[in-house]
């Protein structure tokens, strides 16, 4: 089962995406977390790239394009991509790889939020450095304050976490996602789930679904 995961600022879809990886056996490709470890490992790259989040911007095409592919070259199956692709270039460079190496998408999945939930849950949310799990102070908070439940690192807020920067990412992500949606609902995969729940409730209106295609994908293996 090979899943495409979006969604905008704050609508839970990292957090969804760890679960759905879990549950079905799948490789997790996160652009968010590709692109932190470059940026953490202070390459030139990752410089380059901090500029860009710091302005609220989407990272040029040819950059992401790179970095979520060559990650792709060693899992051509079973995977999740979290947050990607997010403009039509990068739409056109991920069909093109699935093509060329006859892999299919079964569902580009979208959790979707409206912005002044987006600013809201933003503002409460912390990251592991370490590990990459998100966390609310509210909606889904730690066990223990500021440490992270996996690898008990101390949790941080990011800098592009600040209510502007989230109103421009949002607005951006709209702008960005309409014609990539509309390719999608083309392709027949597109699904939006109404993510304004909490966690329990919003992953009940995503399981059902992804149990569906994974027995419809059992059974057809069972009879080839």
């Amino acid at each position: 089962m090979n899943i495409l995961m979006f969604g905008p600022p704050g609508s839970g879809k990292s957090t969804h995406s760890r679960t759905i990886v879990e549950r079905y056996g799948l490789v997790y490709i996160s652009s968010g977390d590709i692109i932190r470890s470059e940026i953490e490992a202070g390459t030139a790259l990752g410089k380059e790239m901090q500029r860009y989040l710091e302005r609220g911007d989407l990272i040029p095409d040819t950059v992401v394009n790179t970095l979520i592919i060559s990650r792709l070259r060693r899992n051509r199956n079973n995977f999740l991509i979290d947050g990607y692709p997010r403009t039509p270039a990068q739409v056109i460079a991920l069909e093109n790889y699935l093509y060329d190496h006859g892999i299919n998408i079964e569902v580009a999945l979208e959790i979707f939020i409206p912005k002044e939930v987006s600013i809201k849950r933003i503002s409460g949310r912390r990251i592991c450095p370490k590990c990459g799990a998100v966390y609310h102070l509210e909606y889904n908070p730690p066990k223990e304050p500021g440490k992270c439940d996996y690898c008990g690192s101390p949790l941080v807020k990011r800098e592009d976490d600040e209510e502007e920067i989230v109103a421009r990412r949002y607005d951006l992500y709209i702008k960005n996602m309409e014609p990539i949606i509309k390719f999608y609902k083309k392709q027949g995969v597109y699904v939006r789930i109404n993510g304004n729940a909490d966690i329990e409730n919003v992953w009940e209106r995503i399981r059902p679904l992804l149990d569906y295609i994974k027995a419809k994908e059992s059974s057809y293996r069972g009879s080839s």
